[in-house]
């Protein structure tokens, strides 16, 4: 179907009945804009306006979609070939209509899974309906787009598509669980136990540690080496306050302050505020906490936080020889050799430096031993 013969077929008719385009516009109930389009041969006019334009142009619809008048000798076969031309190109325009709602279902399925992911937070159900509902819409667009294949190939073509968007969700989902330490949205297991929440999700598991605390900690194994009676379990924020952060603050000597105050805000208790300061003279450091002591016991995460930081702050700063936690209520000293000669495997600890593995198996580990932490804790502090 020539659409700039048509065009120009119905300028020359139209001019012949003295008819401007606003005067035809106006008879068939469109803009004078989309009879220009017609003219210019942008576009076709509409199927069920067909009959009424030829009728105002005084030509048969024959003569219409031919665009120009045919001859008696000629009309039959002009007809036939005429009814072919106008049944491809209505198919060809409904399919062009219906692979532009197909692509903008596709665009609307993936923004819903992008929002879906960006507004709501892990732990809503809503996050995972959307981004569900979101990929269910795209793959009805996809299948728009390639209704004209054959039915195999519709079927493999949707298959792949299926598969590679629960990749794309579960493979986004793992990313945010990554970067962002929130639980997985996809989860075919959750357990909740009176210490963690544990996620099983495709790709990994994620403990949740004091969820709902001020030290909720994430831990995201993606070997699967841990169990829920193997997972370490503290009362700090581990992200914070576990060696694999802190021993980024090592320092041979204390007086560096931006390295000290770095390795104090990392540790357990500096949630409440704090301040400190150096004596320099007998490599001395003392920390005013910003609350009392006897406010933040219970179940002993005071003596915790004590020892846990006493054997770090030994551990990573080599020059220093005592340490003062002041608090409200009482103050709390302890020396560098009262620690080396009295907690446990202190010279495996900072053996060469010091030892990862050693300082959560024999300082992370034990810091949930309440036993252990009290038959310490009395023999090296002087309150």
């Amino acid at each position: 179907m020539d659409t700039i013969k048509i065009g120009k077929f119905i300028a020359e008719k139209r001019k012949e009945k003295k008819l401007t385009q606003e005067n035809l516009a106006e008879k068939l109930g469109v803009t004078s804009k989309t009879i220009s389009r017609w003219e210019n041969g942008n576009y076709m006019p509409d199927i069920s306006l067909l009959k009424p334009l030829s009728e105002e142009l005084g030509i048969t619809l024959n003569d219409l979609i031919s665009g120009e008048k045919v001859d008696k000798d000629h009309y039959q076969e002009k007809l036939e070939e005429n009814i072919i031309n106008t049944i491809d190109y209505t198919s060809k325009k409904v399919y062009e209509k219906s692979r532009v709602i197909a692509e903008i279902l596709i665009v609307f399925g993936l923004g819903l899974i992008f929002t879906a992911f960006t507004i709501f937070p892990s732990e809503s159900s809503w996050g995972s309906i959307y981004s569900i509902f979101g990929f269910i819409i795209s793959l009805i667009g996809f299948s728009k787009i390639n209704k004209k294949k054959s039915y195999i190939k519709r079927l493999f073509l949707n298959l792949g598509y299926i598969i590679l968007g629960l990749i794309l969700l579960i493979s986004l989902d793992y990313a945010n669980v990554r970067l962002n330490n929130v639980p997985p949205r996809f989860s075919y297991l959750i357990k909740t136990t009176e210490n963690m929440i544990i996620y099983k999700s495709p790709l990994c598991n994620v403990y949740r540690i004091n969820r709902n605390k001020k030290n909720e900690y994430y831990i995201v194994d993606t070997k699967r080496i841990y169990t829920e009676e193997t997972i370490p379990i503290t009362p700090f924020n581990r992200d914070k306050a576990g060696i694999d952060n802190i021993i980024n603050f090592k320092n041979e000597y204390i007086g560096n302050n931006s390295n000290d105050s770095h390795l104090i805000d990392n540790l357990p208790l500096s949630e409440y505020g704090y301040v400190f300061e150096i004596d320099s003279e007998n490599l001395g450091l003392t920390i005013d906490y910003h609350i009392t002591d006897w406010y933040i016991n219970e179940n002993k995460y005071l003596e915790k936080s004590l020892l846990y930081n006493t054997i770090s702050i030994f551990s990573l700063i080599d020059n220093v020889q005592d340490i003062t936690f002041n608090f409200s209520g009482n103050s709390y000293k302890v020396s560098r050799n009262k620690v080396e000669t009295t907690f446990p495997n202190y010279k495996d600890i900072v053996d060469n430096g010091i030892n990862k593995d050693n300082f959560n198996k024999y300082v992370e580990n034990k810091i949930n031993d309440n036993e252990f932490i009290e038959e310490i804790f009395n023999k090296i502090f002087v309150n």
